[in-house]
């Protein structure tokens, strides 16, 4: 058997800058610290955070007052962050810089009175943190486009999407709205990371005879890099670590193909690979990443 790794695959600048954040404010302020929901959705990289003194809440009212709270990665709505200052905590704010973005983005055009719809998936946490920057958005599943508010075509629009959702997908839904409200602004907000490891798993999948994306079954990005590859006509499965392979998925295989999403360290691959015993490993690259997010000044 021959492994082809995907490339870029693995953490994502936002992540890298979220685990940081935490290590860095254990150091500086003692544990515990304590992050809202997981810091990133990988239950290896919030367990490896928790050893070391962080402590992971879904609610911020579980938190002791006067404690260091970090919000996640993933970005919390305004509510969660008044919570903390009404009960003095010292906040750190670890939500992606591309994830503030839209928040930003859903802010000015509200302000500017134009209606807001998302583009995500109904119940992730970015979506809530998104949703929760104005009080009248609307969100459209990313797969299922035509439940569009029945608005005049001409109402003032603006079209923002979760950074994590499926860039093929996401595409067939937005000209769905486009076509129900001509007039609309579409800010396409998939973020370069989820953008470009769907593109190199369309790649991969062309080349092997399975593939194995490496992440968590609640991480939207891996999700969607298992649907790329099953897209393209090749099985494939999502699984968080090795203890998950199942050795009758290998039965007939000549080529395994392996990608990880956003927030999967490259130990779990190594662990999959060593597992499998391939007889060469070559990765397949394509896009070059090197983008880099700076820290809170606290934190600098």
């Amino acid at each position: 058997m021959d492994i082809l790794l995907s490339s870029p695959r693995g953490f994502c600048a936002g992540v890298v800058r979220a685990i940081e954040i935490v290590e860095r404010a254990i150091a500086r302020y003692g544990p515990p610290i304590y992050v809202k929901h997981e810091i990133v959705h990988n239950p290896y990289v919030v367990h490896s955070l928790e050893q070391k003194g962080a402590v992971t809440v879904e609610n911020v009212q579980d938190i002791p007052d006067g404690s260091t709270v970090i919000f996640s990665a993933h970005g919390s709505p305004p509510e969660d962050f008044a919570l903390a200052r009404e009960h003095n905590m010292n906040i750190i704010d670890a939500t992606c810089p591309l994830v503030t973005r839209v928040h930003n983005e859903a802010k000015k055009y509200s302000k500017e009175g134009r209606k807001i719809i998302l583009v995500g998936h109904k119940g992730h946490i970015e979506v809530r943190g998104t949703m929760g920057q104005v009080s009248d958005a609307v969100l459209v599943d990313e797969q299922n486009g035509e439940f569009i508010p029945k608005w005049d075509k001409n109402t003032p629009v603006t079209v923002l999407t979760q950074t994590t959702l499926s860039v093929n997908d996401t595409a067939n839904t937005i000209e769905n709205i486009k076509n129900s409200l001509p007039s609309a602004i579409i800010r396409n907000d998939i973020c370069y990371a989820t953008t470009n490891r769907q593109e190199a798993v369309k790649r991969l999948a062309a080349k092997v005879d399975l593939v194995l994306v490496i992440g968590a079954q609640n991480s939207s990005n891996c999700n969607r890099l298992r649907e790329v590859a099953e897209a393209r006509g090749v099985t494939a499965y999502l699984i968080n670590s090795v203890k998950e392979l199942d050795s009758s998925w290998l039965e007939g295989i000549n080529k395994v193909g392996i990608a990880s999403g956003a927030s999967t360290p490259e130990i779990l691959l190594d662990q999959v690979i060593r597992k499998l015993e391939p007889k060469s490993i070559e990765t397949l690259t394509s896009i070059e990443e090197d983008v880099t997010f700076v820290l809170p000044d606290e934190l600098k």
